[in-house]
């Protein structure tokens, strides 16, 4: 479904040699995964005799009673096309390989042999084996199965996949490199990696960066604990990544069978590939054979797949604490470059008493320390309006002391009364041209200031608002430099959360409760008890889901229909699909028609891998139709 597949990594409790024993554990294993409606499972490397079998790999009968069992596991499953990957020795021109064997429909579909055969401390995998790059391009085994390292399978437009095998993975330059650039989309690694202090570690950051260089699912498993105990210890570990990401992981040195599931979204691989990496410029210098398999099920669902709410800000605290860090730096350098060059003496900078302005300030203070300048370099301006309410204006105010920047204000009313007395607007009429006025009026004050400084206007205008054009056109649309246009609204909160932290207490207090302050420009007049009369987010629907939607749509070219089925699946129990619905057809329609802001907004620093700079990441005309986009929508039923 909207191209997701559903892959297993399987570590069996075997005996070793005891193939009729590893043989049942696998069907039965096996069958669990088709219950779960799996596209694909691996098992480990030799999971059929056991990796550990060392001298005994010499002979026949181990051999001969393997290869039934390949083809007795294959047969129990001919009426179902999931694929499995079993690992076997396999004999041929009197050699022995250490071989995958790719089952679907009751047949091998193709055999690859490992390729490094690790021959070092405790690993002697060349007294027994020979590897697979003595096989001839080409080669056919079994009278017609493709046999070699030169097979990549497929399954449809969006599922083709390679394998390697242990030891492969941890050479200069891994098989799955050369199948990523072939197309493989996910790589399946069937291992028997044995247990050492800190080695789980280092093997799941290479699985993790394999998973990344190739922009694929890597889908690894590991032969467990019942592997021979002679010497070594086996952990059966299994991982599986998508990009870079640990999607699932087992519990190793588990005593019986471990089953782990995940839903990877190979489409949106697909998509990153196309638009986010030079893989298709890469050369592989290795021609392969292109293994048509029968169309498996795609995923009936993501129960087994991470759908992030919140795409832009990591989950985990100790990463997002290192995330905002970075980020405030890049602001910070950003605006520290800019500053120097352009030798300005202050940096301007309109504070509303709002999270954007609030991220804005503390960008230009940690500048100012950096650069080893005073504060008062920063000329702070509040400028209130018809809207101002008093908890933003007090929290401003309070904020610019505390820095210590230069404090200015500036009253608008009545320049905005006289403006609409020049122009013959109604002030009672409180319309766009009412709240445009004002922003403009503000953004006027502040060129004019950094004018008559020698400074800078700082922009405070955040990705979201760029994305939705929720700013007035040569308004706050307008700046000098524009330290905020690649963060996100919903990361600003954490990033503002993250300074308050690490600041001291009367600041940090300042900061949380502008975090706890509704989204507002504040253009139009307050209520009867002088509260926010002008809530975005009850105008635009929730800056959370207008992110979420952003990052699919940005990030790989999401389609409408599973931008909105992803976004039913993170937001079950939040927001409610009529909702969800209408707040995305309303994103999209304003994200094409706001193109013509983006097409000249300022300069500023990207900062995470999404930026709609027209001179950079986004290029798109200003009067493209969304109609094709909104009508993929039209056709969902509630």
């Amino acid at each position: 479904m909207f191209g997701f597949y559903r892959f297993a990594a399987v570590s069996p409790e075997l005996k070793v040699a005891d193939i009729a024993f590893n043989t049942a554990e696998i069907i039965k294993t096996a069958q669990e995964c088709t219950k779960n409606e799996v596209s694909a499972v691996a098992f480990p490397e030799m999971s059929i005799t056991g990796y550990t079998c060392g001298d005994l790999f010499f002979q026949p009968a181990l051999r001969q009673e393997s290869m039934k069992a390949v083809k007795k596991i294959a047969g129990s499953f001919a009426n179902s096309s999931m694929i499995i990957i079993v690992g076997a020795p396999f004999f041929w021109q009197n050699a022995l390989y250490n071989c995958a064997f790719v089952l679907q429909s009751g047949k091998i579909r193709g055999i690859i042999p490992k390729t490094n055969n690790p021959n070092y401390r405790e690993f002697y995998d060349k007294r027994y084996f020979k590897s697979g790059e003595t096989v001839p391009e080409g080669t056919t085994c079994l009278k017609s199965v493709p046999f070699g390292t030169d097979l990549i399978f497929s399954c449809d437009h969006n599922f083709s996949f390679g394998v390697e095998l242990c030891e492969d993975l941890w050479g200069v330059i891994p098989p799955s490199s050369h199948q990523a650039i072939a197309g493989a989309a996910a790589i399946f690694n069937l291992s028997a990696s044995n247990a050492l202090v800190s080695k789980s570690q280092y093997r799941r950051n290479l699985v993790q960066q394999q998973s990344a260089h190739c922009l694929a699912a890597y889908i690894y498993t590991s032969s467990g604990v019942h592997e021979s105990s002679t010497d070594l210890v086996f952990d059966g570990h299994s991982m599986i990544n998508q990009n870079g990401h640990i999607i699932a992981e087992n519990d190793r040195f588990h005593r019986k069978s471990s089953i782990i599931y995940a839903d990877i979204d190979l489409k949106k691989l697909q998509g990153i590939r196309l638009c986010e990496s030079s893989l298709g410029d890469a050369k592989t210098g290795k021609c392969f054979r292109d293994i048509l398999l029968t169309e498996v099920f795609a995923s009936p669902g993501v129960e087994y797949a991470h759908i992030d709410a919140n795409p832009f800000v990591p989950a985990n605290s100790a990463e997002r604490d290192i995330h905002c860090e970075e980020i405030f730096r890049i602001q910070t350098a950003a605006l520290a470059k800019r500053l120097e060059h352009v030798k300005a003496k202050k940096l301007v900078i309109g504070i509303s008493g709002g999270l954007d302005s609030t991220l804005a300030l503390l960008v230009c203070a940690e500048t100012m320390k950096l650069l080893g300048r005073p504060m008062y370099d920063i000329l702070a301006v509040t400028m209130p309006g018809f809207g101002t309410t008093d908890r933003t204006y007090n929290n401003a105010v309070e904020m610019i002391k505390f820095i210590g920047a230069e404090f200015q204000e500036i009253d608008i009313t009545d320049a905005c009364l006289l403006h609409f007395k020049d122009i013959d607007h109604d002030s009672d009429v409180h319309d766009v041209i009412f709240e445009n006025v004002q922003a403009r009026e503000r953004t006027q004050l502040l060129m004019d200031i950094a004018n008559r400084e020698h400074g800078l206007s700082v922009g405070t205008g955040d990705l979201s608002e760029i994305a939705l054009g929720w700013s007035t056109y040569n308004g706050d649309h307008m700046s000098m430099y524009a330290v905020n246009c690649a963060v996100p609204k919903t990361l600003i909160r954490y990033l503002i959360a993250w300074v308050a932290e690490n600041s001291k207490k009367k600041l940090g207090a300042i900061l949380e409760d502008i975090i706890a302050t509704p989204v507002s420009p504040e253009l139009l007049p307050n209520d009867r008890n002088s509260k926010i009369n002008q809530k975005t987010e009850d105008i635009i629907g929730p800056y959370q889901l207008h992110d979420f939607f952003l990052y699919h749509l940005i990030k790989y070219g999401a389609e409408p229909e599973k931008i909105y089925y992803l976004a039913t699946i993170a937001f079950e129990g939040i927001y409610d699909q009529t909702l969800i619905l209408s707040t995305l057809k309303r994103f999209i329609k304003r994200f094409f028609q706001q193109q013509f802001k983006r097409s000249c907004i300022p300069d500023g620093p990207k900062v995470g891998t999404i930026s709609l700079s027209p001179r950079g990441d986004w290029r798109m005309p200003s009067d493209a139709c969304a109609e094709l986009w909104l009508k993929r929508l039209d056709d969902i039923v509630l």
